[in-house]
């Protein structure tokens, strides 16, 4: 894992970027332009295996020429580190080991919060909203690491 300033001095232009909110039971996924100025979202996936997890990252990175990954950390609102912190830093290290690209994990503090009261003002149902809340938190992450990056 790597610091967002390491993580920046690897990137370079024309290349997209994926975001990741990693939940108990879900995982949202997040991709940016390549231009790194907007994050979209992209999917959820169900939590299973950490196999899986894995060989379905790889496909999405192959398929969208990714060149680096952001990975939401929960930390607790007072700075501290709590279960689900140490539980995103196992899955993310468990990542790096199979994944050849830069990882960053990056302060995720609010995001899913964030997320929800931005889409409740889409006008979508609470169905709706809570279907894509993953990706769109996921989204949130990346944004927040994106404008960090062109700052």
């Amino acid at each position: 894992m790597i610091t967002i300033e390491d993580f920046k001095k690897k990137q370079t232009n024309k290349v997209r970027l994926l975001g990741l909110d990693l939940g108990s039971k879900r995982i949202g996924l997040s991709i940016s332009d390549e231009n790194q100025t907007i994050a979209t979202p992209h999917k959820t996936l169900i939590k299973s295996t950490s196999d899986k997890l894995i060989d379905e990252l790889k496909a999405i990175i192959n398929e969208n020429n990714i060149k680096g990954l952001i990975i939401g950390y929960p930390i607790n609102m007072d700075g501290s580190l709590g279960k689900s912190s140490h539980s995103v830093k196992s899955i993310a290290l468990n990542i790096e080991k199979s994944i050849n690209i830069p990882i960053c994990l990056w302060d995720e503090r609010l995001s899913t919060v964030a997320a929800f009261k931005l889409s409740s003002n889409l006008e979508a149902n609470i169905t709706k909203r809570v279907k894509k809340i993953d990706e769109n938190a996921a989204t949130f992450i990346l944004q927040g690491a994106i404008d960090y990056l062109n700052n």
